[in-house]
Formats: C-alpha cells, sequence, structure tokens
C-alpha cells in the first residue's frame, strides 16, 4: 500500500502536467493569429489560399496600375514577374511606395483581390525585404542595384 505522502506527490506531479499542457494548447492557440506566411504572387495566383487565412504578400507594384480612387481607397497589382495579383488598400500608403517599388502587405485574399490591411515599403532606396527579393529571384526578375554594369 502506497503511502499518504507518496499519494500525494503523484496527484500533484499529474495536476502540474495537466496544468502545463493546458497552457501550452491556450498559448498555441491564442497565438494562431500572429503567424503571418509570407506568399508571393505566384504562389498566391498557383494554389490561393482560403480567404480566412491572414498572410504577406510581397513585390513590386506593377508598372501602370496604380490608381488613386475616391477617398482613401488604393488599387495597384503587385508581380514578382510570374504572376500579378490585384491588391486594395483602404488607409494612408508609406512615403516611398510607388510603381515599380518593392512592397511587402498584409491581408487577406478573396479570391479575385488580396485585401490589404498593412503596406510596407522599402525605407531607403536601395532596401527590399529578403522574401521579395528571394521571390523575384525565382522568377529571374530581380536586378541587384549594387552590381556594376559591365562595359
Amino acid at each position: 500500500m502506497r503511502s499518504l505522502k507518496k499519494t500525494r506527490r503523484i496527484q500533484i506531479l499529474a495536476l502540474a502536467a495537466v496544468a502545463l499542457a493546458g497552457s501550452t494548447a491556450l498559448m498555441i492557440y491564442a497565438s494562431q493569429d500572429s503567424f503571418n506566411f509570407f506568399r508571393a504572387p505566384s504562389e498566391v495566383a498557383a494554389n490561393p489560399p482560403p480567404a480566412n487565412e491572414t498572410f504577406r504578400i510581397g513585390g513590386l507594384v506593377e508598372e501602370g496600375t496604380l490608381v488613386r480612387g475616391s477617398g482613401t481607397t488604393i488599387t495597384f497589382n503587385v508581380t514578382d514577374g510570374g504572376a500579378s495579383i490585384p491588391v486594395a488598400y483602404t488607409g494612408v500608403l508609406p512615403d516611398l511606395f510607388g510603381e515599380g517599388e518593392g512592397m511587402v502587405g498584409t491581408g487577406r485574399f478573396d479570391g479575385t483581390a488580396f485585401q490589404a490591411t498593412e503596406i510596407l515599403a522599402r525605407h531607403d532606396e536601395t532596401y527590399m525585404p529578403k522574401e521579395v527579393i528571394d521571390a523575384l529571384k525565382e522568377q529571374g526578375t530581380y536586378v541587384d542595384p549594387d552590381a556594376t554594369p559591365e562595359s
């Protein structure tokens, strides 16, 4: 027969294990909306994500597609050279945002357009997010601004 002290110790350890598992499950559940995965326009066109999934899309703002509507709604296309995805954004754009420039947007794809809730633009003349560079290199459209042209 087990002693009362040993039984109490087993009960406390079991309760601690259940509490640890429960708190871990709650933390994972609560942080699901915090994870925003990056997708290139070619990935979104080939395999559209579900409408309830928040993710980041990045590439270059396609030339000739930037339309500033009435109010604060802006539409444009983002491209990685392989595919072009329409983007709609309501809000104030960063100062360095423009056609032919790199951008990353956070939002959801509704099946026809990416509904952005946040738009980030490069912060100086040479910076571009690593994910955008990788996507452009994959499509063969990336031009290194630091590369010296061959004579």
